[in-house]
């Protein structure tokens, strides 16, 4: 049976005066922990972490480590400009109990293939025993991580796997072509859950997922089921939420705001839904929530 994990990337909930809302980010984690999801992806771009400090890191991790003990995997995000900070943060994030976690590349500056694979060196060898998922996001980060730059990065000790972001099916099948059979692939991409799957990944990294479980569960019964009619019905209800809610972090936070969960706004510098999309997101949590 092929593979189809979905780790929830989860947002980070920020006051209306931009402060960290600790009690909103609680609320947020101890609902994605009834998801019934593999995993958790915290402080990755669904939770704004270029805006979070080192102290504000350390807060949040705490909490999520403590609400997500249910979850089976929970991946914390390190990646930073430089090699310098990514170990800062691991070390924060192991001194709390962290064994998982994920870095971007290097980012904002141009870097070269040799100093892409020297950062992940040192943040691999900063994790120690835990694991780490080399997190590709070339329209994000400005750099690019080859197929064969993949197979070198996976042969660094303790570099177990992959989250790639806004890339095509065709570069999900490179890179399974270019790494061990034992290197996990995780795409970014919400509705690609059962296609990438075929294309060689084993799941999916789904901030939709925070929002709305239910549809994305339904599709992996539906696709482990192999029934042609029941697959499709399901992957319109995950292109349906996706579609309404899609990468949004306002978006996300609406429907947590619509379900009770919390009233939290966004830190970054992102537009409010609009009263139109306000109401797709209320039909959204009425039909699948």
């Amino acid at each position: 049976m092929t593979r189809r994990d979905i780790l929830t990337a989860i947002p980070t909930a920020f006051a209306a005066d931009g402060s960290l809302d600790l009690d909103g980010t609680r609320a947020i984690f101890q609902y994605v922990a009834k998801s019934g999801n593999e995993g958790a992806f915290v402080l990755g771009t669904t939770g704004e972490f270029p805006s979070i400090n080192e102290e504000e890191f350390r807060a949040v991790v705490e909490i999520a480590l403590a609400e997500l003990s249910a979850v089976t995997s929970v991946v914390v995000h390190v990646g930073a400009p430089s090699a310098y900070q990514a170990v800062r943060l691991v070390n924060i994030a192991r001194e709390l109990g962290a064994t998982r976690f994920a870095a971007l590349t290097p980012y904002y500056m141009a870097s070269s293939e040799a100093a892409i694979f020297s950062y992940f060196e040192q943040v691999a060898a900063a994790v120690g025993d835990g694991d780490v998922f080399v997190y590709n996001y070339p329209k994000r980060s400005g750099n690019q991580v080859s197929p064969a730059l993949m197979a070198r990065l996976a042969g660094i000790p303790g570099i177990v796997g992959a989250k790639v972001s806004e890339l095509s099916l065709d570069d999900i099948r490179a890179y399974r072509a270019a790494t061990p059979e034992n290197f996990i692939i995780y795409t970014g991409a919400d509705r690609d859950l059962v296609a990438a799957g075929e294309a060689g990944a084993q799941g999916v990294v789904s901030g939709v997922s925070s929002v709305a479980p239910k549809p994305f569960r339904a599709l992996i019964e539906a696709a482990n089921s192999g029934d042609a009619e029941r697959i499709a019905t399901a992957q319109a209800d995950v292109d349906d939420v996706v579609a309404t809610i899609g990468g949004d972090m306002p978006r996300m936070k609406a429907a947590y705001r619509a379900m009770g969960i919390t009233d939290s706004t966004c830190r970054m510098a992102l537009d409010e839904p609009t009263e139109a999309a306000l109401a797709q997101i209320d039909r959204i949590v009425a039909m699948y929530i």
